[in-house]
């Protein structure tokens, strides 16, 4: 077994488990620092807890973008570009356009999208994850193919905001 894919199940692990515990205790914000790996999980509304910062390796000192109290930037959450705006991996995984391989696409290059509409599904650890637009807008591309590996923070989608 290769390190790298022991890495990520540990890493996979210790997110479940730190969902578990923000769930179990109500709790807003959790980080976790264990073995050069720090996680930090921080609930976003009503949408329940997001997957904030993933940093492998030797610990780093926080950033401009990570430490703002007032505009923490969360991975998977959409990202201005310009006028566009990007929707990113929040997690390691398989990106599937459709819902099942015999469904069409959840979405194509210029339907237009809800804030709250699922785009995409990211199979990690045999689970599968809907992953939503958190703003409304017209697809202006698809960034990944169907099937292919995504990493954590890869755009996926390129929007047009409404």
């Amino acid at each position: 077994m290769d390190k790298r894919r022991s890495s990520e199940r540990d890493a996979f692990r210790l997110i479940e488990e730190m969902l578990q515990l923000m769930e179990s205790r109500g709790l807003v914000e959790l980080e976790l620092e264990h073995q050069g790996m720090r996680l930090r999980l921080k609930k976003a509304g009503q949408s329940g807890p997001q997957l904030v910062e993933y940093v492998t390796g030797m610990p780093q000192p926080p950033t401009a973008s990570t430490a703002s109290p007032t505009a923490p930037k969360a991975v998977g959450a959409a990202e201005e570009s310009g006028r566009r705006v990007i929707i990113k991996s929040p997690m390691v995984g398989t990106f599937y356009r459709a819902p099942a391989p015999d469904a069409p696409p959840f979405v194509e290059v210029g339907q237009d999208v809800d804030a709250g509409q699922v785009v995409c599904i990211i199979e990690a650890m045999k689970l599968m994850n809907e992953i939503k637009s958190e703003v409304a807008g017209q697809v202006m591309e698809v960034l990944i193919e169907n099937g292919e590996a995504v990493e954590f923070g890869q755009p996926l989608f390129a929007l047009e905001p409404r």
